[in-house]
């Protein structure tokens, strides 16, 4: 088998070549890498542990011409490349240049080549948007409800709509959960990014090691011609009952590491209450039943981490007021925390991440008065974390219609009631049983007239292209004629909100008030 694969500099992308790899049916991967001095090294280092078995081009995903080279006769094509947090709050413009017109030149180059290859699209958890204790569980089909500001989700969003639209003769769409990696703590101690995690955001993690051996495993089964089924449709990357906790566990096991807790390093208005990304997957045992590639837990991953930065148990030596002082502290100012948007006077963040300034004005100021899911304040936490006492209560969103049948059975009748469901209609006046894959035309309840096929609005969870994708965010409006949306957007957002948001030209963040 030949296969591209971009991203391969990233912690997904490198361990899911370094385990693909390992497959004697691997003929040969080419790789995109940019032109960062970085990726130099890394070019070596790839062409001297494989020699004439890698081949290497150096560019940009959004090279259409680049793109071509990439995937000219491969029977697979991997997209891992992405411009992620904190990078993407920085950069708008490589966000979108990657996340959104890397997708679309890609898959072009895909359907250009006779015969295609197959393609797989590495999403992400982010377009979900904002979840907490009310609805943690998520499932493929959930509204796709991106926070406001997150130009990475934002960006991700558009370019996974092309991919569903594109009409790509086998592809998949795998949406990526939270991961952990060698470096995670140190990549989250140097941007206000931390802040942004919300202390009861319902998070599932997935190692880059388990990620790469789900690449490796999908490519193994598809040389022994074993997953025809799996093909033309959307996943989420789950990591199984190990994975799952939320933001403040996560903080509680870093620190650990250094011998600290959130109660030690932070105070707990220094976090956004709200306008995060993180679930837990309800449905990742439907990737899981394909690939088996869950293996390692949060707990013993972070173990791991810590004994592979030998650096970090130095910090327990070290008083917990100078750490907080010196490397937390610090952070309070950086332009990407929600504490310096407070004292900036940046309404427009305050606002999405809080609330308000009244609303920041009632956070609590002593750990004591905070509620955790993970302290058992919502209910015992071992059960609210269990995946199939969830399903038997129902503890998930509705998608609007008869959810039993299988889509090898839906009708008009189901994408009229779907289409209710989301405030608008479906214009078309029939369908052919089943075909998941056939235009059906569509209007929003704004009136907006459009074509998608039931897979991208029933079972992806994408609906209008035009007001339910960002930029600007009006779901506070939306959310008002659309019962799709309210039944988690008003998890974290009052009914009299009604504010629009919206990033200028400049990146700079921006909030009007929108119609009652």
């Amino acid at each position: 088998m030949k296969i591209a694969m971009t991203g391969t500099s990233g912690n997904m992308g490198r361990e899911a070549l370094l385990q693909t790899m390992e497959l004697q049916e691997v003929e040969l991967v080419r790789v995109l890498l940019t032109k960062k001095k970085k990726n130099d090294k890394l070019e070596t280092q790839y062409k001297k542990r494989y020699g004439a078995r890698i081949e290497v081009l150096r560019g940009t995903v959004a090279d259409e011409e680049l793109c071509k080279q990439l995937v000219c006769g491969v029977d697979l094509v991997v997209h891992m490349a992405a411009v992620i947090p904190p990078r993407s709050d920085a950069s708008f413009i490589d966000s979108y240049e990657c996340n959104q017109c890397g997708a679309i030149a890609l898959v072009n180059a895909v359907k250009a080549q006779n015969p295609q290859p197959a393609y797989v699209h590495i999403s992400t958890v982010a377009l979900y948007g904002n979840r907490n204790e009310k609805h943690p569980w998520g499932r493929v089909g959930d509204p796709l409800l991106v926070s406001p500001f997150d130009a990475y989700a934002m960006h991700k969003l558009a370019g996974e709509r092309y991919v569903l639209e594109a009409g790509l003769r086998r592809f998949a769409v795998l949406r990526q959960t939270a991961m952990l990696h060698p470096n995670m703590l140190n990549d989250n101690v140097s941007d206000g990014l931390m802040f942004h995690t919300a202390l009861n955001a319902p998070l599932e993690w997935v190692s880059s090691r388990d990620s790469g051996y789900l690449i490796k495993q999908l490519v193994k089964r598809e040389c022994e011609g074993k997953i025809e089924s799996f093909w033309n449709n959307v996943y989420n990357i789950g990591a199984g009952r190990a994975g799952r906790d939320t933001g403040y566990d996560t903080f509680r096991d870093g620190f650990r590491l250094i011998g600290g807790s959130a109660e030690k390093f932070f105070k707990p208005d220094w976090l956004a209450s709200r306008n995060f990304h993180g679930l837990w997957y309800l449905d990742g045992d439907e990737l899981q039943s394909y690939f088996a590639y869950e293996r390692d837990g949060v707990e013993e991953y972070w173990k791991e981490i810590g004994r592979r930065h030998k650096i970090f148990a130095l910090a327990k030596i070290v008083p917990a007021k100078l750490i907080d002082l010196f490397l937390f502290k610090r952070l309070l100012n950086h332009p990407n925390s929600p504490r310096r948007w407070v004292k900036n006077g940046d309404e427009a963040r305050v606002q999405a991440y809080f609330g308000g300034r009244e609303a920041v004005k009632r956070l609590p100021q002593k750990w004591s008065e905070v509620k955790l899911i993970a302290k058992g304040d919502f209910g015992d936490y071992d059960e609210m974390r269990d995946a199939e006492k969830a399903k038997r209560e129902r503890n998930y969103l509705s998608h609007g219609y008869d959810e039993s049948k299988p889509m090898g059975e839906w009708t008009i009748a189901d994408m009229r009631e779907a289409a209710l469901f989301r405030g608008g209609k479906c214009l078309s006046a029939s369908m052919k049983k089943g075909d998941a894959y056939q235009k059906l035309q569509w209007q929003c309840h704004d009136g907006h007239i459009f074509e998608s096929s039931p897979l991208t609005i029933l079972r992806a969870g994408h609906w209008c292209p035009i007001c339910g994708q960002p930029t600007p965010w009006d779901f506070d409006r939306l959310a008002k004629d659309n019962p799709f949306y309210a039944q988690v957007w008003y998890d974290s957002h009052g009914k009299d909100e009604n504010m629009r948001y919206d990033l200028g030209a400049d990146g700079k963040a921006h909030m009007e008030r929108s119609a009652p």
